[in-house]
């Protein structure tokens, strides 16, 4: 295969293949393995066999493939003359009319650091385990840092870790303001609110205690962690809002199909067993355990391939109620837009799995929203024992505590706040039903949402009861002015 045909290879071209490749040795084949990133139609990124040598290949085609090219290899250059650790570049090329190509020495076994945080992220706020993940990518900042380099899209997946040595990766983002001298401070902050933005905001306490790694490894500024925690704040709120977009157009994250006659969305490594539940929704909605039934949704928990998954249908139950939902994006959306929202920000919330959106010529018909299912028992039935004697335990106060918090935080009404919207799973309180939930801009309009939201929480129990009373003591209010 010419280098220029992976063009058109889409996003699962067949493996493996053989692309025909040139360097000052002569020509060769590469033979390409295995795919780790694609970009369709301008990067493809595996593991490959190059003159006999394991490699890791950036194959870089279509228009951009010289730009992606230039800004690929000098970035490697500039980590490799500073005297950070790289992986080794190899061999590179660029063709006219074909694109673009770096071969890496491959690091057998090695592992990103965003693969350790993934196993460890479920510990208690800044473990030990947790701490040396962290320590060690910020000691590689500020190694970088105090070269002049900085990674423009730094994350725990651009840090590789081999038999205890680290790698900086991705020379596509690496940015220089002078190399060999210490990177300005708004530049450090800058940088690190990029990195510190990624992190829970559970994290957000322990700001500080992280950054002495980064300060051993480079001490040269003074960094305020108010100046800090505004940099986060920025960061944060612009991958939220880049995020919602992805949510709805194809992308590395989802598989998207938007036109005339449907939207369907789906995370995309859920696609291959989420279209078919698509296909057999209605089906699966009525041999399911039904929820709710009739009128403007029906709800049933479907066992599919040994998973159990919630199917939502959103009806349309006659001309006029079509009339008011054909124009506007679908309750569906809403609560697949909201359920990844709050995924994002770290409260807990069905898995949002697959949306379907039925259309004729664009005008909105029934639609349908698949999440995993939540085994444990909703707040009702948790606190039932506690009702008379407000004995409770604490753990699961607490956690309501963070909960209410995360919403104040973060400005969120969800909109129906009754008992069984709200359920215990993994040592968390989870929303469901987020049909009307809403982020908003101001805070007299949440002040006014949240209200709402916290007198129907209170109604779930009599007014005159031990555990009322207890909850209204603990749950806070908020006013419409900043505080």
């Amino acid at each position: 295969m010419r280098l220029s045909e992976l063009k058109n290879a889409g996003r699962t071209p067949a493996l493996p293949m053989s692309i025909a490749l040139a360097d000052a040795a002569g020509p060769a084949e590469l033979q390409l393995l295995s795919l780790l990133r694609v970009l369709p139609g301008q990067r493809y990124v595996g593991a490959g066999i190059w003159r006999g040598r394991p490699v890791l290949a950036k194959l870089l085609v279509g228009q951009k493939a010289p730009r992606h090219f230039q800004r690929e290899r000098a970035g490697v250059q500039l980590l490799a003359a500073q005297g950070l650790t790289t992986p080794l570049l190899l061999a590179d090329g660029l063709e006219d009319g074909e694109g673009g190509w770096l071969l890496f020495e491959f690091l057998n076994q090695a592992q990103s650091l965003g693969e350790a945080w993934t196993a460890v992220e479920h510990l208690p706020a800044l473990a030990d385990e947790q701490q040396a993940v962290l320590g060690d990518a910020l000691t590689a900042v500020g190694q970088m840092h105090a070269k002049g380099l900085w990674q423009e899209d730094l994350h725990l997946d651009n840090l590789l870790r081999q038999d205890g040595k680290l790698y900086l990766i991705d020379g596509a983002g690496i940015r220089v303001e002078e190399a060999g001298k210490p990177l300005s401070r708004q530049k450090v902050l800058e940088n690190l609110g990029v990195f510190f933005a990624q992190l829970p905001k559970s994290l957000e306490p322990f700001t500080e205690e992280l950054l002495v790694y980064y300060l051993l490894s480079n001490g040269e500024h003074g960094l305020p962690v108010e100046a800090l925690q505004k940099q986060i704040d920025k960061v944060r709120s612009w991958r939220l809002k880049d995020y919602l977009t992805k949510i709805g157009r194809e992308c590395s994250l989802f598989a998207v199909k938007d036109g005339p006659f449907a939207l369907r969305a789906i995370r995309r490594e859920e696609e291959a067993a989420m279209l078919p539940v698509l296909d057999n929704a209605d089906a699966l909605i009525d041999s399911g355990h039904l929820y709710k039934t009739g009128g403007a949704a029906s709800v049933a928990r479907a066992d599919v391939a040994g998973r159990a998954l919630v199917i939502k249908r959103y009806n349309i139950k006659n001309f006029a109620h079509w009339l008011k939902r054909f124009w506007r994006p679908s309750r569906a959306w809403h609560s697949w837009r909201e359920g990844n929202r709050l995924m994002f920000l770290g409260i807990a919330t069905p898995r949002p799995l697959a949306l379907l959106e039925q259309r004729f010529f664009w005008l909105r018909r029934k639609a349908y929203l698949i999440t995993e299912h939540l085994p444990g028992p909703d707040i009702i039935e948790r606190f039932a024992p506690y009702v008379a004697n407000a004995d409770a335990p604490e753990r699961e106060l607490q956690a309501l505590d963070t909960l209410f918090a995360q919403l104040i935080r973060e400005r969120i009404s969800h909109g129906d706040l009754k008992g069984h919207n709200v359920f215990w799973q993994q040592d968390r309180w989870a929303l469901i039903d987020l049909d009307a939930m809403c982020q908003h801009g101001s805070q007299s309009a949440f002040a006014a949402a949240f209200a709402r939201d916290r007198a129907r929480f209170m109604r779930n129990w009599p007014a005159d009861s031990a555990l009322h009373q207890l909850l209204e003591q603990r749950i806070p209010t908020v006013s419409k002015t900043l505080e």
